[in-house]
């Protein structure tokens, strides 16, 4: 049961930030905004880490948490938050959405045709429903090889976490991870453009804030929870639902029109999010940390 509702926060509420990412790079760098959200969430993280009395992550376990968060906060949210500059969002959604098939190769899952079924159904659905927004769509090159190669940093540290941290509680671990995200991106912010590139407005200001919040403390650490105690392409459905969730929101706080095609490529995406969820593992999965 625990793992169902991070899952259902992690699909929710990161299908909520790319609004909050929008709107943060008006005023923040990359770097500025990976600084902030990640140092505000990662003490966050540690102060309740420290109020309920968890165990401290082991000696051995830094290490691996801290080139997490290098790979997962410090560049693959960095290169998102970059390429949003360059690339629609409607785009972005599509690219990420490549996240499970990194997952099924670098962890090199014995998925059934049902899951490479599912996997290619969710990623087909995120195009309609895309593809289906009226917009331009726009795709830089640059900004499409971003979005790749920071999918890629995403999968290939979460499987490292699952393979080798042991030891800890689960807000301690996820306060080294964003802590050693914001420290090397408040280091790399003055070589790329400094914190701020524009006047700091209060709606970028509360952007930040809630991906401190809710983006990084509360979806950070859901997903940190159910990489853990699910196969990864099991897990990773959350990325289909993510744009599910942007659009939605944008049809009901922004009155954006809705159509058929959007209607259709949200049905062929729960239908390939059932067949994930719903598939039987070939092969025994990986031993992979306790959360307590």
């Amino acid at each position: 049961m625990k793992a169902w509702i991070a899952y259902l926060t992690v699909a929710l509420v990161w299908g909520s930030t790319y609004f909050g990412i929008a709107l943060g790079i008006t005023s923040f760098t990359p770097y500025g905004m990976v600084a902030s959200r990640y140092l505000a969430g990662g003490a966050g993280a540690l102060v309740l880490s420290r109020v309920t009395g968890e165990s401290w992550p082991g000696r051995r376990d830094l290490p691996h948490l801290m080139l997490q968060g290098l790979l997962l906060l410090t560049l693959s949210n960095a290169l998102v938050t970059w390429a949003e500059g360059y690339v629609s969002s409607g785009a972005t959604a599509i690219l990420c959405s490549t996240t499970p098939l990194f997952y099924a190769v670098l962890g090199r899952e014995r998925l059934g045709a049902r899951g490479w079924g599912g996997m290619f159904l969710g990623l087909a659905g995120v195009g309609v429903l895309v593809l289906s927004r009226p917009g331009a769509h726009s795709l830089d090159l640059w900004g499409a090889s971003a979005l790749l190669l920071a999918t890629f940093f995403w999968a290939y540290g979460t499987l490292h976490g699952r393979r080798y941290v042991r030891g800890g509680g689960l807000m301690g671990q996820v306060g080294i991870q964003m802590l050693t995200g914001g420290f090397l991106g408040l280091l790399l912010a003055p070589l790329t453009g400094g914190v701020l590139h524009a006047p700091l407005t209060w709606k970028a200001g509360l952007a930040v804030g809630y991906l401190a919040v809710f983006g990084s403390l509360l979806g950070y650490s859901a997903f940190v929870y159910i990489s853990r105690a699910w196969p990864p392409s099991r897990m990773s459905t959350y990325v289909y639902i993510n744009p599910v969730v942007a659009v939605l929101l944008g049809c009901v706080a922004l009155r954006e029109p809705f159509n058929l095609g959007m209607a259709a490529g949200m049905a062929v995406i729960l239908a390939g999010v059932w067949l994930l969820q719903a598939q039987r593992p070939a092969s025994r999965p990986q031993a992979c940390a306790c959360v307590e």
